[in-house]
């Protein structure tokens, strides 16, 4: 059994500390500054609780911490945890700049440590499974790809005006919250973004003045890519589109399925998964990540895929404020 601390105990920490105690490879310790959230994980899980990462490091020892505050916090405080030896899982998006990216970089290497980022997509097995089919080469060149994405983000995360959601400066918006996710899984499975022009508004979403509507025209390389996002729509549907010299790739995220259409062929060949809880995503992602530390094998969004993404969330901001198309180096 590891010793695993979740420091930040709001949403997405709540479900990484109920979930890691699913895998049942971790005896888990909640972190919270807010007492009745720390209070909360005591209650429900059992878990054993510490109001600062002071108090928890003084307390305990531990072979990994999962990094679950607001973005700003993420890597002041992954130089703490690497120096006092423990392996990593950091909720995205990594940061909100670039600044500390060397030291932790260097702080990694330093530590012998296990780092992975928390971009869930690459546990979803229509994802996984387009990924693998990809790398096959059934397709010959990727040319081209698209994605359209929303939801009614208020009934999803009806907190958002109290949240980080509500400022950029936490990691907020459409941009850093919704479209990080898609470019992540976009760029594991066709590559880095290396251009992009952004446009993007707030729309609709009452209680915020962040973006809650993007559109991205992109190139990854030679592939030219479309990304559309919003966060208001009445349909909770995700669909990727990718097409090569040999065929095409759809994913169907709200319907857990994607297909493949080569060319000559008249119908879409389709690969469905069974219904899921949401929860067996992040059990998936837990596992990945223990088996990570355990130095075997797995698919969690590495450190330096997951600067790549940041690059691309901060491509689109730039390009937004100055309506200029921006080059990733």
């Amino acid at each position: 059994m590891h010793s695993l601390l979740i420091i930040g105990c709001g949403s997405i920490g709540e479900r990484h500390l109920r979930c890691f105690q699913k895998s049942g490879r971790a005896i888990v310790t909640a972190c919270d500054t807010n007492p009745a959230l720390l209070a909360a994980m005591q209650e429900r899980y059992g878990a054993a609780g510490y109001a600062t990462l002071d108090e928890a490091l003084a307390a305990g020892t531990y072979d990994a911490a999962v990094i679950c505050t607001p973005a700003h916090l993420h890597l002041p405080m992954a130089q703490t945890l690497l120096k006092k030896g423990l392996h990593l899982l950091i909720e995205k998006p990594l940061a909100l700049d670039l600044k500390l990216v060397p030291e932790v970089r260097e702080a990694i290497t330093a530590a012998g440590r296990f780092v992975g980022i928390a971009y869930v997509y690459h546990f979803m097995p229509w994802i996984a499974e387009s990924h693998d089919f990809l790398r096959s080469g059934a397709l010959g060149k990727i040319l081209h790809a698209s994605l359209s994405a929303g939801q009614h983000f208020p009934t999803f995360r009806p907190a958002y005006r109290e949240i980080y959601y509500a400022r950029h400066e936490h990691g907020g918006g459409a941009i850093q919250d919704a479209l990080t996710h898609v470019a992540n899984a976009f760029e594991w499975m066709i590559g880095p973004c290396t251009q992009l022009f952004a446009d993007a508004a707030h729309q609709l979403l009452e209680g915020v003045t962040v973006e809650d509507t993007v559109n991205v025209s992109a190139r990854h390389g030679d592939i030219l890519v479309n990304y559309s996002l919003n966060q208001f729509q009445a349909a909770n549907e995700t669909t990727f589109l990718i097409h090569g010299q040999l065929g095409s790739l759809k994913i169907e995220v709200h319907a857990r399925r994607w297909g493949h259409l080569l060319a000559g062929e008249t119908e879409w060949t389709w690969h469905e998964t069974a219904p899921l809880e949401r929860d067996d995503l992040f059990i998936a992602q837990a596992n990945a990540f223990l088996d990570g530390l355990e130095g075997l094998a797995n698919a969690l969004s590495t450190f330096e895929e997951a600067v790549q993404t940041l690059k691309f969330n901060l491509a689109a901001l730039r390009s937004v404020h100055t309506g200029l198309p921006i080059v990733i180096e």
